[in-house]
């Protein structure tokens, strides 16, 4: 069996890390499934849902794919890092 190529934004985020920086995201992507912000922010899929409901994260929809905008991704880290910030 021949191995199958994989799409180039295949796997994203940083897993050794769990840091989101430069080389994780593809600047050309403005959009993101569910599974791959996931992976880009380190959090469960309810997790997600439970932010996006809460307006904490936003969200578009293209037919019926939930989609995450690449600076919505940004905000939510902008804003867990103030949150932590404050609490110190």
């Amino acid at each position: 069996m021949a191995p199958t190529a994989q799409a180039p934004h295949a796997d994203t985020g940083n897993t050794r890390t769990g840091k989101i920086n430069a080389d994780d995201t593809d600047p050309s992507r403005k959009l993101y499934r569910v599974p791959e912000a996931m992976r880009l922010l380190s959090l469960s899929r309810s997790v997600i849902y439970n932010q996006l409901r809460s307006g904490r994260l936003r969200s578009v929809k293209e037919g019926s794919a939930r989609l995450i905008p690449a600076d919505a991704i940004a905000e939510y880290v902008a804003l867990l890092e103030a949150e932590a910030e404050a609490n110190r």
